[in-house]
């Protein structure tokens, strides 16, 4: 199964975009919306797509709909209505909230199902589930997470599958990953 790999810039400059793209990577990932803003033309000269991977505000939504390809984070119902008001038509993941640490962002399982189904109403485009590992624990100790998050992916017919990051990836990959989302392993620790 082919696996792709989003390259995290998250507290890196335009220049990480730049060797991205250099690198023959596709797809960026960013956690705030400044942040992605302050390098859009970076963006937009190499011509990569955008996934948004952070906890997202409504009222950052705005600012920047015209640059996101993915939303990876969509974790409530409020959040999924103003993206069908701000973004008609948008690509998605649900976030599941896989670890029950507070503060990780995550739709709860048992409603994960309600929420796909609202942003279908919605006329949004649910393409899978995102799951960020419990901080702090090993790989052996994520592999759950992971299990339940291809699990209930299978279970609603979804078929991208992003979990795993630099630290926990290949046992992502091993329960089923189709997109790792990698920063520190590739730019190194964040300055």
């Amino acid at each position: 199964m082919a696996v792709s790999i989003v390259a995290v810039t998250k507290g890196f400059g335009p220049d990480a975009v730049r060797a991205a793209a250099a690198s023959g990577v596709a797809t960026i990932g960013e956690n705030y919306a400044q942040e992605l803003l302050s390098k859009r033309s970076a963006i937009e000269e190499s011509g990569l797509a955008v996934h948004f991977i952070g906890q997202l505000q409504r009222n950052k939504v705005r600012a920047i709909a015209d640059v996101v390809g993915l939303w990876e984070t969509v974790d409530r119902a409020a959040l999924a209505d103003e993206l069908a008001r701000r973004a008609p038509g948008a690509r998605l993941l649900v976030q599941l909230d896989a670890s029950g640490q507070p503060g990780k962002g995550g739709c709860p399982p048992g409603d994960v199902p309600a929420l796909v189904e609202h942003c279908r109403r919605r006329d949004l485009a649910v393409e899978g589930l995102m799951t960020v590992g419990p901080t702090g624990a090993s790989p052996e100790q994520v592999r759950p997470a992971f299990r339940m998050c291809r699990r209930l992916a299978d279970e609603l017919g979804l078929t991208t599958v992003s979990m795993g990051m630099s630290d926990d990836f290949e046992v992502a990959v091993e329960e089923g990953s189709t997109e790792v989302r990698v920063g520190t392993a590739l730019f190194g620790r964040r300055p």
